[in-house]
């Protein structure tokens, strides 16, 4: 058990020349990367009695506290001081805002504000309200707000920023605004964090308005808004943006690459998506796991598999995520066995499946109706590996039963689920009943769709195909009208294709793109020639 610390020694002048004069703090000071290093030198500390002295201490919590650290060994360290200063409260606060537990920080704080002599200051206010925005309680953020207001640091600039983070990441845009004044002389970090706030709230013109706007943007303006574009789904107007930014020669980010990647693979446009991953190579962007992977998952989505498997062949594989890209790739695209075989030799490695990598060779078995393969991997999840099955697991099952005509098994599966079924997995199901012909239960799933979406018309859809599959045309011709007295309409289908570096959209019985008569004059010749060749052809 380490002894406890404490804080009687008189500081040092110079605490820098403390360090210096310390051979042992010096070596954490400039050579420690690693919690082992860490450890060792901490154990002389405490060997020598130095770790006794608070800026010692200090720096044993701060290397501890940071992102090559360890939180938990920092909370012990922590504990162990007996006195802490102001400096060590920020430290221990400001690293568990940032850790997987932001709740700790907030609990830190009022062990500050009720128990410790040492009350906080304008350092320590930002790491609670991040630790806030990280929780989504922004409703209990405003109470530290008003301290804030009522010490008068509300015009901070550091402590107005994070404010604006916390309100902007929670949706509470009216509290946001507030804060944010255009008209006053803010920092781009200010900016950038309503534009990310705006878009994340879908208002991307609005985003787009104060991007304009800014009077200098640096790299992170120019990704906020990217990437604001593509999760908004308005994957085009980030390439343009893309486009505009390189006419500005500014470098941009891998997180910029990453959500332009996102955007070709959701657009399918594989010579947008093929230049940007020669550009990262030309650029010599690091080719860590987070790159890989948008540039695999963008080939898979494109359809060019054998590229993606390429790319998963040659480059570094960190962590389990380009793994899981390459197996759900060749899952969807037709190659399922290469996807059953690639899980296979995932748990040759060191590496363990997760819930994700499950995922992807459960839909490879959904694809190839291996029912046998699919009961034997939702096994192996549950009692090898002790995974929790999500909703998505089930619906792979429910699909590869569902088509092998095992349907009673598939509702079985589906109503003794531990978990909350979706309108998707009784979707599922009934798209099976009307493979299969069975009305009855047909009914019963398109029912639970209904009821868990009202507002989707596919419930009323797929039980009128189910009807007309079975020559009930009046039963289907009512599940049609039932949609057009609630005022639900079919969202028509939609298809991308890319010609010559440009994406086209076309939408089911469309005649809106410019070239619509020509495509449907080819269509027509097409029809032509197909019904010479085969009569049969309807």
């Amino acid at each position: 058990m380490l002894p406890c610390f404490c804080s009687l020694k008189p500081y040092p002048t110079s605490i820098t020349k403390f360090i210096s004069d310390q051979p042992y703090l010096s070596l954490l000071e400039n050579n420690c990367t690693t919690m082992k290093d860490l450890k060792k030198i901490h154990a002389h500390l405490i060997k020598t009695g130095l770790v006794n002295d608070i800026i010692a201490a200090s720096r044993v919590l701060a290397f501890s506290a940071s992102p090559a650290g360890d939180m938990n060994y920092a909370f012990l360290v922590f504990t162990r001081i007996e006195s802490p200063n102001l400096f060590a409260w920020n430290t221990i606060i400001r690293g568990f805002s940032q850790s997987s537990n932001p709740r700790i920080a907030i609990s830190l704080f009022i062990d500050m504000l009720v128990d410790s002599s040492v009350q906080p200051e304008r350092l320590t206010y930002p790491s609670v309200f991040k630790a806030y925005a990280q929780l989504g309680l922004a409703c209990d953020g405003r109470q530290l707000h008003g301290r804030v207001i009522k010490q008068g640091l509300d015009y901070d600039q550091f402590i107005r920023n994070t404010i604006i983070y916390m309100y902007a990441n929670c949706g509470l845009l009216n509290e946001a605004w507030r804060m944010f004044n255009e008209e006053l002389e803010l920092d781009v970090v200010a900016w950038n964090t309503m534009i990310v706030g705006l878009a994340k709230c879908g208002e991307t013109d609005e985003s787009r308005r104060l991007f304009n706007k800014m009077v200098s943007r640096n790299t992170v303006s120019w990704n906020s808004m990217i990437s604001g574009y593509v999760r908004n789904g308005k994957f085009l107007e980030a390439l343009e943006l893309f486009q505009e930014m390189q006419g500005e020669k500014i470098r941009p980010s891998e997180f910029t690459m990453v959500s332009l990647l996102n955007a070709c693979a959701c657009l399918g446009a594989i010579t947008q998506g093929t230049w940007i991953h020669d550009y990262i190579v030309m650029q010599k962007f690091e080719l860590n796991g987070i790159l890989v992977t948008a540039i695999i998952d963008m080939y898979c989505k494109c359809g060019n598999v054998e590229k993606a498997l390429q790319v998963f062949r040659t480059c570094p594989k960190e962590g389990l995520s380009c793994w899981n890209a390459m197996i759900l790739g060749l899952a969807t695209n037709g190659c399922e066995q290469e996807a059953i075989q690639l899980f296979r030799e995932l748990e040759s490695w060191s590496l363990k499946p997760d819930y994700v990598s499950f995922i992807g060779v459960l839909t490879a078995c959904n694809h190839a109706g291996m029912v046998d393969n699919a009961k034997s991997y939702f096994s192996l999840m549950t009692e090898r590996y002790k995974i929790k099955p999500g909703i998505k697991h089930y619906s792979c099952m429910v699909g590869v039963l569902g088509n092998a005509g095992l349907l009673e098994e598939a509702e079985q599966l589906i109503t003794n689920m531990p978990i909350n079924e979706d309108a998707i997995i009784w979707g599922s199901l009934l798209s099976s009943c009307r493979k299969h012909g069975n009305v009855e239960m047909a009914k019963r799933a398109a029912k639970h769709v209904i009821e868990l979406d009202p507002a989707e018309s596919s419930g009323y859809v797929l039980m009128s195909n189910v009807y007309a599959a079975t020559r009930q045309f009046e039963e289907a011709i009512k599940q049609r009208l039932l949609m057009k007295e609630k005022q639900l309409e079919k969202v028509p289908g939609c298809s991308l294709i890319e010609v010559n570096g440009e994406v086209h959209e076309f939408v089911s019985g469309g005649r809106l793109h410019p070239q619509a008569k020509e495509i449907y004059s080819v269509l027509n010749e097409l029809k032509v020639i197909m019904l010479q060749k085969s009569p049969t052809i309807c």
